[in-house]
């Protein structure tokens, strides 16, 4: 199960964060992604749209950090990704990371002939 969390903003909005394995084909590490939505079911609504049909949230075990949501907030399509950080081994210096649009995820590689 995938971990995640949500943080309602004072304008009524929330800003939903989920720890989901890499849709690419090696599926070598696990991506974080931010929606900033209406509502919790609109934002996992915009998640199953572009493709990912599983994206369930139970709980509120990994909320967004602030910069997080600030990250998010200030994207124009409110909805990004990047590396999500893998405590076993230490994980990626995220304060080095920058923030993608989540269309460069879904991106399907294209055939070489």
């Amino acid at each position: 199960m995938a971990a995640g969390g949500f943080c309602k903003l004072p304008n009524g909005t929330v800003v939903v964060a989920l720890n989901l394995p890499s849709p690419a084909a090696d599926g070598s590490a696990a991506v974080r992604v931010l929606v900033h939505a209406q509502n919790r079911a609109r934002a996992l609504t915009r998640l199953r749209n572009l493709g990912l049909r599983a994206v369930y949230l139970r709980g509120n075990a990994a909320p967004p950090t602030p910069d997080e949501i600030t990250a998010v907030l200030h994207h124009p399509d409110g909805l990004i990704w990047r590396t999500a950080p893998d405590a076993a081994r230490g994980g990626p210096d995220l304060t080095q990371e920058l923030w993608r649009p989540i269309r460069a995820l879904l991106r399907r590689p294209t055939a070489q002939m």
